[in-house]
């Protein structure tokens, strides 16, 4: 069945022909062209659907470059074309209909995918070569020995005919015979080889070892050894060779001659040069990449007592909104350009700079002075950054925050030594960005530590790590107790019983606090019905007060779930207070106050928490629901002195005059004294709660407690 004229089969098609002609001529194949394209079919019709694919699978890309060799396409200039027609046309023939930045992201993924699959297929196919060139060198090695003593013809036919290098020099190390095979590797005459001497071979990238070996099998004690070995050729270049030396004896057993087999590895040792540094270095920058920073990272914080080290983290300021605006093809263009210029500011020995992945790089400097050289690479840096980036007719201006660790060798690992670096970064943005940090260790301990409590906050809910104090709230006239507060703690396996101002904004952060917020809820209502049962409805504290967060107020299910707590404890909703910050409330639109309208409507009071904090529109008090205005401790904290401060006096009595012509309660907090409480309730504050009355505590202390009364 013939292809669609420009359908898919005809795409396809075009982009096999295009790949057979360019693999074709490094191809060692007995097909031809025409058929070698239908071998190269199957396997870009298996690219089309792996680029199109809803995930991404690599062990079926790995297979496509494991197929490669095993169509005899294991010179690594194949694996080179291979990629080169991947990278240039398998997106525009088999990507028509999808969003193009991602299928580029997705065939540069298989690209790599295919690389690390052609090169653990050549390395098997390499093994077993080795194995057969192995089995041929010992049975090469018999039949020459055997040869020397028995028949020259034989010999010859084995020596001249074998396919691996072979060459014959005495005890004293003069070449006596050499095949055609080992003259090819080294471009030499025959004449030129056999004046030379073993001992004269010798090259900078010898191993230790060789030499003792070569002395040691001269001498008789032993028998052979394996290496591998470069030789330099004539021309300048290098030749490797994975080279086999055997001594041979005389009818007596007395050593006579050194035997050495050669098999040329240059070519397989440069496409593992290539493949390690394409696995050590970011595809798109050219940087080295994780892999190879932790590498330098691990060997400089393990050189040695006086040794120092100094980290710079980057990270680009704004980068996102960038990639978004313009698109990722600019966004790579922009790291690109950054990543020159940062390559060009650690040039110096020691110095090296590298691509973590996304908009993240480090600069990473050794030796004993990095105390004032990693602050000279921070300043270089961003110094780099100053000078506007041009990318599609825009000058972009690029800022960066920088986190800097210095230290010793020796202290720290590699993880540890990033995590700090990390964390200084996201200081230096906090900070507003466009600056560098220098490492704090009680910041990073606070930031450590912040980040375990945000791990375990999960499971901590789970595990029932948390528990409510309640602490009273006061009526001011005649010292009864008219509830209480419910305030959330954790008590950690770690650190112990930690507030709510350690927790509570981490669960926001997470989310987590609607489901944690549901659960203090469910507690309170429940000690509520606790406490009614037992003192009969009369007795005891009559409404509880939840703090509500501004999360959990935007919350569809709010509204819900109050109401079936509240039937399943079976409790009225009058019962139930929830207080709401200040600044959550003022200024918020109806789609927000919605829920607490109807909330308010069904008989649960709403309180306006740490009143007087912020900016208060009071004209907004009118159009919220609430029922109940919480004036925060600032207010009281003038009220300690006596006599107390006239003007925190006209304040506290202006809000309770406003907020009583509103129809609102007034409850104070943070009441220490007995002066206080006076002073309020001669204001007419309805009631208080603080320490002076009680501290929050078990719910079983309430029953017990004995209150002073609010008139001292």
């Amino acid at each position: 069945m013939s292809a669609e004229p420009d359908g898919p089969e005809d795409r396809l098609q075009r982009l096999t022909t295009i790949w057979s002609r360019a693999v074709y001529p490094v191809t060692s194949t007995s097909l031809t062209r025409a058929e070698f394209a239908e071998q190269l079919l199957p396997l870009a019709r298996r690219l089309s659907d792996l680029l199109r694919a809803r995930s991404f699978d690599a062990d079926a890309a790995k297979a496509v470059g494991a197929a490669l060799v095993g169509a005899h396409c294991t010179d690594p200039e194949a694996l080179s074309r291979t990629l080169d027609c991947v990278d240039a046309y398998l997106v525009l023939y088999c990507g028509e209909d999808g969003h193009q930045d991602e299928l580029r992201m997705r065939s540069s993924r298989l690209q790599h995918a295919m690389a690390a699959g052609y090169a653990q297929a050549l390395r098997e196919r390499t093994r077993a070569e080795q194995e057969a060139i192995a089995q041929a060198a010992l049975r090469a090695q018999g039949v020459v020995a055997q040869a020397l003593h028995a028949s020259e013809a034989r010999f010859r036919a084995v020596f001249e005919g074998a396919a691996i290098g072979i060459g014959i020099a005495d005890l004293r190390g003069n070449v006596l015979q050499v095949n055609e095979a080992l003259l090819r590797m080294f471009g030499l005459s025959e004449q030129t080889l056999r004046g030379r001497r073993v001992q004269d071979w010798v090259h900078p990238e010898d191993a230790p070892q060789i030499r003792r070996l070569y002395e040691e099998l001269v001498r008789g004690e032993r028998e052979h050894y394996h290496v591998e070995k470069a030789f330099n050729r004539p021309d300048g270049t290098v030749l490797w060779t994975n080279l086999t030396v055997s001594l041979l004896r005389d009818a007596d057993g007395s050593p006579q001659y050194q035997l050495a087999l050669m098999e040329d590895t240059t070519e397989r040792r440069l496409l593992n040069l290539r493949l390690r540094y394409e696995a050590t270095h970011d595809a798109l920058t050219g940087l080295p990449n994780r892999t190879l920073f932790f590498e330098r990272l691990e060997k400089a914080l393990n050189a040695g007592e006086g040794q120092r080290f100094g980290l710079c983290y980057l990270d680009l300021d704004g980068f996102k909104t960038i990639n978004d605006s313009l698109g990722h093809a600019a966004g790579d263009r922009l790291l690109v350009e950054v990543a020159d210029r940062l390559q060009s500011c650690a040039t110096a020995p020691g110095e090296m700079v590298a691509r973590l992945g996304g908009d993240e790089f480090v600069a990473l400097t050794t030796g004993p002075g990095t105390e004032r050289g990693v602050d000279e690479l921070a300043e270089r840096i961003m110094n780099a950054l100053v000078t506007p980036i041009s990318i599609d007719g825009r000058d972009l201006l690029v800022r960066g925050s920088l986190g800097i660790v210095e230290g010793p060798a020796g202290e720290r690992t590699a993880a540890e030594v990033l995590r700090s670096a990390d964390i200084t970064m996201y200081r230096a943005k906090s900070a507003g960005g466009n600056r560098a940090e220098l490492a704090d260790p009680e910041a990073d301990a606070r930031a450590i530590t912040r980040h375990g409590l945000t791990t375990a906050l999960p499971t901590a809910l789970e595990r029932g790590e948390f528990f409510i104090e309640y602490q009273p709230l006061v009526h001011l006239g005649d010292g009864s107790v008219r509830g209480a507060e419910a305030l959330v703690r954790w008590l950690h396996p770690q650190h112990g019983v930690l507030g709510p101002d350690r927790f509570i904004p981490l669960a926001e952060h997470t989310g987590l606090i609607v489901p944690l917020g549901r659960w203090v809820l469910e507690e309170s209502i429940r000690q509520a019905r606790a406490w009614r049962e037992r003192h009969g409805g009369q007795a005891g504290p009559l409404r509880i007060n939840v703090n509500l967060s501004p999360c959990q107020l935007g919350h569809p299910g709010l509204v819900q779930d109050t109401v079936d707590i509240l039937e399943r404890a079976g409790v009225t909703p009058d019962a139930l207070c929830l207080e709401v910050t200040e600044s959550a409330l003022i200024g918020a639109d109806d789609d927000l106050l919605k829920p607490l309208r109807r909330l308010a409507e069904m008989g649960v009071d709403i309180a306006l928490d740490d009143f007087g904090t912020g900016y208060s529109n009071l004209a907004n008090l009118r159009r919220l629901p609430v029922s109940i205005l919480k004036l925060d401790r600032s207010f009281t904290q003038g009220m300690q002195r006596f006599p107390a401060d006239p003007v925190d006096l006209k304040i506290v009595e202006g809000i309770v005059s406003l907020a009583h012509s509103l129809d609102l309660a007034v409850t104070v907090e943070g009441v220490e004294t007995g002066a206080q409480a006076e002073q309020l309730r001669i204001l007419g504050c309805d009631t208080a709660q603080g320490w002076y009355y009680a501290r929050p505590g078990p719910p079983e202390r309430l029953h017990d407690l004995t209150l002073v009364d609010s008139t001292g």
